[in-house]
């Protein structure tokens, strides 16, 4: 006679939970567990993000939430599982993909809760359903760090690790990283089920979409009240204000995926990121983007291209495509102009008040600005400057009106005095109500570099979690001064120019 089988204890949690994304129907995932993650220990967390879901600072005491958040016991409320979505990578169609190794458990407090690493499901392909502890605190780091910057993100909770052996380019260890956001939904999901012909599916998830994210889309007057119009105009604009905060602070993606691109405008999906040290237009951070698809200089232009793919796999719901290429329109001025109002607050300016009865004076003050950015950049570029170094000392130099600390950086001295002459020129005609101390809050003076990262991790294999935590708490407060950290702001070292970063990163 059979024994009784045990039942599987579910952690209770203060979170309620709902579980839409589960309610659009099988069609949409895979409801499936999370596999087991073998004796866990904590890595790193974040009680900012803990906050965003109303956890105190106890729940890091909480051995039962320490084996749930990696997938060790059921958490009650949860019906977790793993979407489909389709994509295109580095430009070729790449057919059906989904969450290879994501489980989301649910949603609380508006946030859907994802464990990433948390094995295999049907839509894993070749992979092993893992992430391993280097990519997993990349990300957890990144999340945490973009969103104060003030860049749109997804956002990390914690990192959970293990000794289980995962095999990627070397053998390295297992982890998990239980991500937030308040959807996950991709321009991937769309193409899937628009490459399909499903429908009725599409329109299911454009109206889950809409309902729950876009609601100001069904009471629109544009595009003839076409909902599914203004939502691809909305969705343009999210992007192109997401793009113009990575330019502006020097970010790379280095994998601008369709599948990789969130349907609210948040950075997702953090790999063969990086932000620039030595300035370079052309960088290209993933070493796996032979072709320079992904390079920094082109990541407008990729997520342009993107939101062509999603208008493509909405225009069954769209119905005309004239409509779809007038909600493309929105892309490139908000760029702009979110770019130019980013830039010009990085360099402490503001556009100069025109008088009513010149007409033509705001196109030619905003033309005077924008050559101003655009040959900033190029001198950076002539010298490879450190990027956020530069910025950090002109944040100093303009409130002690000492530059010479500016000037040490370039090789082109000359080319340095002839740049700083015009730019004192235009603060004497900036507004004089921008005062030079706020540059110090919109240029920081600790980002992620790379070997930072690296320096982390690798203490983190030694399970020396401290460096980990202390990289956490001055990217939570990038524009604060840290002297205990001055160590963290300066120069990269020679051997950071040699990191190789990858897709598996």
């Amino acid at each position: 006679m059979n024994a009784p089988l045990t039942p599987i204890p579910l952690v209770k949690t203060p979170l309620t939970w709902n579980n839409r994304f589960h309610r659009l129907g099988p069609g949409f995932y895979t409801s499936m567990a999370p596999q087991p993650l073998p004796a866990p220990y904590w890595v790193g967390r974040s009680q900012s993000a803990a906050e965003l879901l109303g956890l105190d600072a106890s729940w890091m005491d909480s051995p039962d939430l320490l084996q749930a958040l990696s997938g060790n016991l059921p958490i009650s409320g949860t019906q977790p599982l793993a979407s489909v979505y389709s994509g295109h990578q580095f430009g070729s169609w790449a057919g059906q993909l989904g969450d290879g190794r994501a489980i989301l458990l649910g949603e609380a407090q508006g946030w859907e809760i994802q464990l990433k690493g948390s094995g295999l499901t049907p839509y894993s392909r070749m992979g092993d359903g893992r992430a391993v502890l280097r990519s997993s605190i990349r990300e957890f780091l990144c999340s945490e760090a973009m969103h104060a910057l003030g860049i749109p993100t997804t956002r990390a909770l914690c990192v959970t690790g293990s000794d289980e052996p995962i095999a990627r380019e070397t053998l390295e260890t297992a982890a998990v990283v239980t991500r937030l956001a308040p959807s996950f939904i991709r321009f991937g999901h769309f193409e899937h089920f628009a490459s399909r012909g499903q429908q009725a599916e599409l329109k299911t998830l454009a109206d889950f979409v809409i309902d729950n994210f876009y609601p100001d889309c069904r009471e629109t007057v544009q595009f003839d009240g076409n909902a599914y119009a203004h939502l691809l105009q909305q969705v343009s604009e999210r992007t192109a204000v997401m793009l113009a905060h990575w330019q502006a602070v020097g970010f790379c993606h280095g994998v601008m995926n369709t599948d990789n691109m969130s349907i609210l405008g948040l950075t997702m999906d953090y790999g063969p990121f990086a932000f620039m040290d030595a300035f370079d237009p052309g960088h290209i951070c993933n070493h796996t983007d032979r072709s320079g698809r992904y390079a920094f200089d082109q990541q407008p232009e990729i997520a342009h291209w993107n939101l062509f793919a999603l208008a493509h796999a909405l225009l069954p719901l769209i119905g005309r495509p004239a409509l779809a290429e007038q909600a493309l329109e929105a892309f490139q001025p908000r760029f702009t102009q979110t770019y130019q109002h980013l830039m010009l607050t990085k360099l402490g300016l503001t556009l100069p008040p025109t008088s009513s009865d010149d007409a033509t004076a705001p196109g030619a003050a905003d033309s005077v600005f924008t050559d101003f950015i655009r040959d900033t950049l190029a001198l950076l570029t002539q010298d490879r400057v450190d990027y956020s170094i530069f910025w950090r000392r002109l944040s100093h130099a303009r409130a002690s009106a000492r530059y010479e600390p500016v000037r040490d950086l370039f090789i082109s001295r000359p080319d340095f005095d002839t740049w700083l002459l015009r730019y004192s020129e235009l603060v004497a005609q900036s507004d004089q109500g921008l005062e030079a101390n706020l540059m110090l809050n919109v240029n920081p003076k600790f980002v992620l570099r790379n070997y930072l990262g690296e320096q982390a991790i690798e203490s983190a294999r030694q399970k020396d979690f401290t460096a980990v935590a202390h990289l956490l708490a001055v990217l939570q407060h990038p524009y604060d001064e840290h002297p205990a950290f001055e160590t963290l702001a300066g120069f990269p070292p020679e051997w950071a120019s040699h990191i190789e970063i990858s897709c598996s990163s």
